[in-house]
């Protein structure tokens, strides 16, 4: 399964072994975290988001959770956690933000989200589940997942369509885990840890693909698989990351998963005359250049890339930048920062960035930081090549989020929103029965 599982596993051994900080203490930037909501293990609400957020026009911010919501999915012992949801915080003019939940998953039309949502022009949402859908209603093994579709209706309610179903019959992919992309024309695009022509490749779960739906004039939506992972050769396998596209119609994307260093990759495809689509493998990852990717990379107005290793690095994982060479399709890569060994800056980045007007980046680390529960940092280029790191958000303290699950946003007075996997007031618990909270969603001004 995707690295959140990792994330929450992390959060909960951490809670278990040293538990909850509640005593306050002087911490730089303590007073500017502000949270909007505590997800509560009431049967009906979600919990454990795993992603960042969308705004909408209004600035209300919508997103999903892997857990909780009305639907009876069971864990791999049994237990009950739901099948997830997808929600929307509504904004006062009171500054009180209030959460509507717009749908819970059932099992046979998707089960637990580990991708983020996107908005097409008319305001529909879609998305991906990891689980669940009509090959696989338990959730509860390894294969499936559905692409969905919410369209809002004059009484308030949202309707859900599945737009397709992962079977992983050696052909389709599985195991949708990232946000989708949208091209010119309105055709979605996304990729798959599992499945694909690999067939028993990966450990017999299949390697993954690339995969475009394409919307007919009729209003049917269907499959069309751009790239198989094989785990042979420089090629990558088990991609966990939502895709972008550059202004040329190029798409990127990335691979937990490599051949040559074991690290993971960073890819391009490039749309050729005939139709087919042909990979480039920008970089393969190692321990010393940063390890697994994995999310998606961002592109700036010069064409370079960016994007963040869980691991490796000289310590715990990395920042880093591709950029095109202009010769013969090679890329150069530079690593703006390491994550230090102490985890006072934190470690285990493992969601996308994002980039300001100025040029600066924002991210997270699910772990690190002055109390081990992660942060959220901004790295600015100086003036000599160099980038510095500012941590904005230390995690950890009394009913305060643990974990931030997901990249953060901009709002439109420059504070930054985001998720954490667990944490805040919530009661659920670990497989062990201890409390680690059920996550928050997050506001912090810097």
């Amino acid at each position: 399964m995707r690295s959140k599982r990792r994330l929450i596993l992390f959060v909960a051994a951490f809670i278990v072994v040293f538990g909850f900080l509640t005593t306050a203490a002087p911490l730089f930037a303590a007073n500017k975290e502000k949270v909007l909501y505590n997800f509560q293990d009431n049967g009906k609400d979600g919990n454990s988001p795993q992603v960042g957020l969308i705004f909408d026009e209004a600035g209300n911010l919508f997103g999903t959770t892997q857990f909780g919501g009305t639907g009876e999915c069971r864990d791999f012992n049994g237990n009950v956690v739901g099948c997830g949801t997808v929600f929307e915080l509504i904004h006062h003019a009171n500054g009180h933000w209030t959460e509507k939940l717009l749908h819970s998953f059932r099992g046979k039309d998707g089960a637990w989200p580990l991708g983020g949502l996107i908005f097409d022009v008319a305001g529909n949402l879609y998305g991906t589940t990891s689980r669940g859908g009509a090959y696989s209603p338990c959730c509860n093994d390894d294969f499936g997942g559905t692409v969905f579709e919410l369209t809002p209706g004059a009484n308030g309610k949202w309707k859900e369509k599945v737009l397709h179903n992962f079977k992983n019959n050696g052909k389709d992919g599985s195991g949708p885990t990232a946000s989708l992309t949208f091209d010119r024309i309105g055709n979605l695009y996304g990729t798959t840890s599992f499945g694909g022509a690999s067939g028993s490749g990966c450990g017999g779960y299949g390697c993954g693909t690339v995969f475009e739906l394409v919307h007919d004039t009729n209003g049917m939506w269907s499959e069309r698989i751009l790239l198989n992972f094989m785990n042979d050769g420089s090629d990558g396998y088990n991609p966990h990351a939502q895709l972008i596209f550059d202004t040329a119609g190029n798409l990127y994307g990335t691979t937990e998963g490599s051949n040559v260093f074991g690290g993971g990759t960073a890819f391009q495809l490039t749309l050729g005359a005939n139709g087919k689509w042909t990979e480039n493998v920008l970089n393969s990852f190692g321990d010393n250049d940063g390890a697994y990717p994995l999310d998606g990379l961002i592109v700036d107005g010069a064409g370079n890339l960016y994007g963040t290793t869980w691991q490796g690095g000289t310590n715990y994982g990395t920042v880093f930048q591709l950029s095109p060479t202009g010769a013969g399709g090679l890329w150069t890569e530079n690593v703006l920062h390491n994550f230090d060994s102490n985890g006072k800056d934190g470690y285990y980045p493992e969601d996308s960035l994002i980039l300001d007007a100025a040029g600066n980046l924002y991210g997270t680390a699910s772990a690190g930081g002055s109390h081990n529960y992660g942060i959220v940092f901004r790295l600015k280029p100086a003036a000599n090549g160099t980038w510095r790191e500012d941590v904005l958000h230390n995690f950890g303290f009394s009913n305060g989020g643990v974990g931030p699950a997901g990249s953060v946003i901009l709002g439109a007075a420059g504070n930054l929103y985001g998720t954490t996997v667990a944490g805040g007031t919530g009661q659920c618990q670990d497989d062990y029965g201890d409390i680690i909270g059920c996550g928050t969603v997050f506001e912090i001004t810097p």
